[in-house]
This record gives C-alpha cells, sequence and structure tokens, in this order.
C-alpha cells in the first residue's frame, strides 16, 4: 500500500516523465491510458502557454517548433516548485544558456533574463513615493550609513549583448525592419513598472553601478565609491534627487 505522499510524488514524476506504464495500475477503469494521455497533454500545453506568455520574444526569434521543444524538455527537467503559475519559468534563462540547440544564439539566454524581469516587474508590489521633506529628519546624522531601498517594480540587468533593441524590435507592434548586430555592445538597463506600464531605460556605468550597489543594500558611502569607479565626476547628490523624485527610490534606513 503505498502513502498519499508516495502515490502523489509517483505520480508527479510519471506525468512529467510521460511514463504512463508507471502509474497505469493507479487509474481505475479499461480507459486509464487515454485518459492520462489527456492528463499529461493538458500538464505540458498549460506549462507551456504559461512560458510563452511570459518569453514571446524568445519564440518569436527561435520559431514555435524551436521554442516549444526547447519548454517541453525544460518542464520535464524543472517541475514546478510553486503553486503561483506566474513564478514559473523564472529559471528559463539559465536553461536556455546551457541547451545545446541554442547554443550559436548567445544573446538568447540575456533576451530571455529582460522577458523574465519585465514579467517580474509587472507584478510586483506598489510602493508610496518617498517624500524628499523625509530627509529633512536626517540632519546631523550619517548619512553615509544611509541604506536607499529601491521600489518593488525595479529590476537592474547588465548584458553584453543589445537586449534592449532585440526586445524592442520583436514587439507586436514594432515595424521596423532594422537588424541586429548582437557584437555591437551591451545594455545596462534599469526595468520599471510606472502604473501599468512597463519602462526599459538604458544607464550610465556609473549610475547602473550605484543603483546595483543600492540595490545590493550597501550604504550610500560604498555605492557612491562603486560609482566614482566608473566616472570620478559623478553627482551623487543630483542622482539620488531624480531618482527620488521618479520614485525609483522609495525608502532608507539608517
Amino acid at each position: 500500500m503505498h502513502s498519499l505522499h508516495e502515490l502523489q510524488t509517483t505520480f508527479a514524476a510519471a506525468i512529467l516523465e510521460r511514463d504512463l506504464f508507471a502509474i497505469e495500475s493507479f487509474v481505475c477503469g479499461d480507459d486509464g491510458q487515454d485518459r492520462l494521455t489527456v492528463y499529461v497533454g493538458n500538464v505540458y500545453h498549460n506549462l507551456r502557454e504559461a512560458l510563452r506568455d511570459v518569453y514571446p520574444v524568445v519564440e518569436r526569434l527561435v520559431g514555435k517548433p524551436f521554442f516549444e521543444h526547447a519548454a517541453d524538455r525544460y518542464i520535464r527537467e524543472n517541475p514546478s516548485q510553486c503553486g503561483d503559475i506566474q513564478r514559473f519559468g523564472h529559471t528559463f534563462p539559465t536553461f536556455l544558456a546551457g541547451y545545446p540547440p541554442a547554443a550559436s544564439l548567445r544573446y538568447l539566454a540575456d533576451t530571455a533574463t529582460l522577458e523574465w524581469l519585465v514579467h517580474e516587474v509587472f507584478h510586483a508590489a506598489d510602493h508610496a513615493p518617498l517624500a524628499l521633506s523625509e530627509l529633512a529628519s536626517l540632519a546631523g546624522a550619517d548619512c553615509a550609513t544611509l541604506r536607499f531601498r529601491l521600489h518593488p517594480a525595479c529590476r537592474l540587468l547588465a548584458s553584453p549583448f543589445p537586449v534592449s533593441k532585440i526586445w524592442q524590435l520583436n514587439q507586436p507592434e514594432a515595424n521596423s525592419d532594422d537588424t541586429i548586430d548582437a557584437s555591437a555592445g551591451g545594455d545596462l538597463l534599469l526595468i520599471r513598472r510606472v502604473g501599468f506600464a512597463i519602462g526599459i531605460q538604458s544607464l550610465a556605468p556609473a549610475e547602473f553601478a550605484m543603483l546595483k550597489a543600492l540595490h545590493e543594500y550597501q550604504t550610500v558611502d560604498d555605492a557612491y565609491e562603486i560609482a566614482l569607479q566608473e566616472d570620478p565626476a559623478f553627482a551623487l547628490g543630483e542622482c539620488i534627487e531624480r531618482r527620488i523624485r521618479d520614485s525609483v527610490i522609495v525608502g532608507f534606513e539608517l
């Protein structure tokens, strides 16, 4: 007699492996194989569609047959670990980076990463803006020890490829006939949501370095030092004020 946990584990593994003979004895009725085949088809279809919703640019770049073959292998090798289907597929970029048929498409994994971050930002929590007047309460405090918090709907991405242009030229409304040279240079990007709109902004190296350090919860002083390595003329105060005003920075702690 199998325990419920053993039954569920065996059933899930058999569905993902499409090994219906392993669980045929668990199903009542003479048409068990047929019903299991339908179930397998529905599981793969639903998870494949979840990936397709998040990664439309990847599918457009590689074509539907390639995408579905990659998706099916990903589904089999990376079973969902969460009941929220919106979280499924977060490791798809890493999978593509090691997927042999995609080896010649070196930009594909980073393009997928950008798509996942767009998806993640869209579903991220909102946050009230930070009023500049709140900083007035810090008079006399050691501001170098401040740790600023970025908006929950902000992400940063560094890529050696022009993934922003790849993403833009593969949107449904894009009408450009431009071609993309994948070796033309990389991107330092801020991906953020404003209302229900997603914006992708290119950043200068110093600002990217500073925001990344702040995102990693480093102090203002440490983040500034990192930014200065990229640009000795980096204007910290102007950048902080601008990013508070546009709600990229929404909080702080001493």
